[in-house]
């Protein structure tokens, strides 16, 4: 048997309470237990040194409606069974959606055959026990949406609908969604601890097309919450996407020139996303970022401020252990420009020379400390510039930090918005946007892992005619 860490008691009967209290997942809490349990057990009765495993089941439910009728309705439902388990330092990895005791000791001889055959890796291994999570906070993340297929059209109809009734130019439409996802999952492993959560995430979503012929315009707007009661209504998500996509009619192209640049907040959060990215284990121990070397150097202009933290109530982010059930904890990873931190598993971790700092999995929710002004206020402080609402493609080399991406948004003149642009270029090098960022919009979204408003960024290249 393994020996579980000790837990909070109440906090995790309340857990189990809800996930059961009608429930649609075919394996309740303590039967996904028993499973991890029974993995571990095998494993180590048929040779394995150490061993982990993780099983998971989710289900969902997906409408979109299109032009007022019902495009398409779908459900998922997922379960799987993974297991890691180590001969030495030899590792081999398996993993089944059969939940069946046939099928996960089979697994568990595929892993360790694997294993067998595998070259052996001074740095491969579990997590540190002592870095291992022991209490485990409620960080409220389930919140099951019980939400018939009827209802969830006539959501998705409102929604629409909205977008339609903005203006009489808004002629098509790529549909509107809502959507509700509820996974649980344990993970195991072979240093004692064993423990999981259910978690849940719903969204809301419209894409509308205005004008016709070659002057169509596309936008869209979206909202996504782990409690349905905390999303933005259909209506008014409706609303956004048939003005954003109305205002957008008339873009034209622009003369090339060198001028700020103002991401706004949906976009914004990209580029922190390339900077964690930059900045995680793989990256560094592989040499292929351009941010080598960085922790402790001035990275990004003195007012940047960012933080991961992994505890907020219903963060979309959240997670009182990460995917090796290390703790995480809220640390700064950017202070006054300076990079503090990286974002370590166990692996990448030991071959820097490091400790994990609990992300294995990605980051958490990333936050950028805002500098206090709005976006209508950024835009008057940019004065002439650019307005990015949309960027295309992925031209980015993440080994040099060149960045080069299509874009379209609105052109600024007099610290106002003059008229929309389309089919323009934005380049430049992601060390000079970050050194170059003149301020941190306080519009901060919070429907993803990167928390942030929208980010000026001086002097950039932007391409057109």
């Amino acid at each position: 048997m393994i020996a579980a860490f000790p837990r909070n008691p109440s906090m995790s009967t309340e857990i189990k309470t809800r996930a059961a209290a009608g429930s649609q997942f075919s394996q309740d809490h303590a039967q996904l237990r028993q499973i991890a349990t029974d993995v571990l057990a095998y494993a180590r009765a048929h040779g394995a040194s150490a061993c982990e495993t993780e099983a998971s089941e989710g289900f969902g439910q997906t409408v979109t409606v299109r032009c007022g009728d019902v495009e398409t309705i779908e459900y998922n439902r997922d379960k799987s069974i993974g297991v890691t388990v180590y001969a030495g330092k030899r590792r081999g990895s398996a993993s089944t959606s059969d939940f069946s005791p046939q099928a996960m000791r089979a697994t568990v001889d595929a892993a360790l055959s694997i294993a067998k055959f595998t070259a052996s890796d001074d740095y491969a291994g579990l997590a540190d026990e002592d870095l291992l999570a022991r209490d485990i906070p409620n960080l409220d993340l389930y919140h099951p949406w019980q939400l018939p297929v009827e209802d969830a059209i006539e959501l998705a109809q409102a929604c629409e609908d909205a977008a339609f009734a903005v203006d009489k130019r808004i002629a098509n439409s790529e549909g509107a969604t809502v959507s509700l996802q509820q996974s649980h999952f344990i993970y195991a492993n072979s240093l004692g601890f064993i423990d999981g959560y259910p978690s849940s995430r719903h969204w809301i979503s419209c894409a509308v097309i205005a004008g016709k012929g070659e002057a169509m315009q596309r936008d869209d707007w979206y909202s996504t919450a782990r409690n349905s009661a905390e999303l933005e209504t259909p209506e008014a998500i409706g609303r956004t996407a048939g003005t954003r996509a109305v205002q957008r009619l008339g873009a034209r192209k622009i003369a090339t020139a060198q001028v700020p640049v103002l991401f706004e907040a949906p976009v914004a959060a990209s580029l922190l996303g390339h900077f964690a990215s930059a900045v995680s284990g793989g990256s560094l121990y592989r040499k292929s970022s351009f941010l080598l070397d960085s922790l402790g150097q001035q990275i990004f202009a003195p007012l940047v401020e960012i933080s991961d933290d992994p505890h907020i109530s219903r963060g979309l982010a959240s997670s009182p252990f990460d995917a090796e059930g290390v703790a995480p904890r809220r640390r700064s990873v950017v202070s006054q420009g300076v990079v503090e931190g990286y974002f370590l598993a166990t692996y990448s971790a030991r071959k820097l020379g490091m400790k994990s700092t609990g992300n294995a999995g990605g980051n958490h929710n990333l936050l950028l400390k805002d500098t206090g002004e709005d976006l209508p206020q950024l835009i008057k402080k940019m004065g002439r510039g650019l307005l990015v609402t949309e960027l295309l493609g992925h031209g980015i080399n993440m080994v040099t930090g060149d960045y080069s991406r299509g874009a379209a948004g609105f052109w600024i003149e007099n610290g106002a918005i003059a008229y929309p642009v389309q089919e323009i270029t934005i380049a430049g090098n992601l060390k000079d946007m970050f050194r170059h960022i003149a301020a941190a919009g306080s519009d901060i979204l919070r429907r993803g892992s990167k928390h942030c408003g929208s980010i000026l960024v001086e002097g950039m290249t932007v391409a057109g005619d």
